[in-house]
């Protein structure tokens, strides 16, 4: 496991990170107990609630994953990693087909988000390194009645670097109440693989669209500024996601980014629309504005079948711009 010891950190880094996170965390957990600050106007109720189990900000309620990837005469190595509960970083693997690449698989001891829980998610990607970060396995929102649970994940590529950020599909349980908000840079010559897929219910019991809400953010920006932002934000409550225009018949939704400014968007896009439509769902390619890439989007009725089709375009995506296959869907 390629984790650093604290002093390594302290001298890289300059601090002593688990001592200096442990005392800023301490200097006053009653202010995030009573925090009222809402990601979105939406999430502003919801802010103010308290949940009776466990006040946000309490321990284990603040989640934070910090991974970072560097190129060495061996191919790339995670240089660094820094996890608290529910995140498990257990090593990495070298399956990759790719010769240079790392692969690591996040894990989580707990049984899914709840109310009350907050994500903050780091990773780096250094020069002319090649990583693929997954989950083990779905993530389950778990059934709300206070508050809302939130993730925030910031990624940073530098010149020459990919990054893969392919997790497992996330559950939106009954009553659910889900802020997610992913904030992409990359340096001139980078590149990345974006992928979401969203279940709306335990579709096996027959819960679907049963969940409270769900927001999703996506912001690019390259060396020049802004590449693209997609968002999706679904209240069944309040508009029917099966709906024309919406989900229609379907009821999983799954989206993937292929972020390469420096390629030739409208070609890769073709070729990504071709692969998709010959898939068993219903799915489409199309280039993202300023020349970003391409956005694939893919619906079915389960999430298999939403993920093999986005594979097939990452595998074709990956093709194109590394010159290697997408990994298989082996976790170990």
């Amino acid at each position: 496991m390629a984790t650093d010891a604290p002093e390594a950190r302290a001298e890289r880094d300059g601090e002593d990170e688990p001592q200096a996170r442990a005392e800023r965390d301490a200097e006053d957990p009653a202010d995030d107990a009573t925090d009222t600050d809402a990601p979105h106007p939406s999430f502003e109720a919801y802010a103010a609630e308290s949940p009776p189990q466990a006040a946000v900000g309490a321990p284990g309620k603040d989640g934070v994953l910090e991974l970072r990837f560097a190129p060495t005469s061996d191919g790339t190595k995670l240089v660094h990693d820094y996890a608290t509960v529910p995140f498990h970083v257990s090593g990495t693997l070298g399956h990759d087909p790719h010769p240079a690449a790392e692969t690591v698989f996040l894990q989580s001891p707990t049984g899914g988000i709840a109310q009350g829980d907050r994500h903050d998610v780091t990773i780096a990607v250094e020069d002319d390194a090649v990583a693929h970060v997954s989950t083990q396995s779905s993530t389950k929102v778990q059934s709300m009645n206070a508050n809302y649970a939130a993730a925030d994940t910031t990624l940073s590529v530098g010149p020459g670097g990919h990054l893969d950020y392919v997790p497992e599909p996330t559950i939106l349980h009954a009553d659910s109440r889900y802020y997610q908000d992913l904030t992409l840079d990359l340096d001139a010559g980078a590149t990345a693989v974006l992928a979401d897929v969203v279940v709306p219910g335990r579709l096996a019991r027959g819960e679907r669209f049963e969940f409270e809400r769900y927001l999703s953010r996506v912001r690019a920006e390259g060396p020049d500024g802004l590449l693209f932002e997609d968002a999706t934000h679904l209240t069944p409550a309040d508009g029917d996601p099966t709906a024309p225009g919406v989900l229609g018949e379907f009821t999983v939704y799954g989206t993937l980014f292929v972020v390469a400014p420096d390629s030739d968007a409208a070609a890769l896009s073709d070729a990504l629309h071709e692969t998709v439509t010959d898939a068993d769902a219903r799915a489409g390619a199309t280039a993202l504005p300023n020349g970003a890439g391409v956005a694939v989007r893919a619906l079915a009725d389960r999430a298999e079948t939403v993920q093999s089709t986005l594979h097939a375009a990452w595998d074709d995506a990956r093709r194109d711009l590394l010159d290697a296959p997408a990994p298989s869907g082996r976790k170990y």
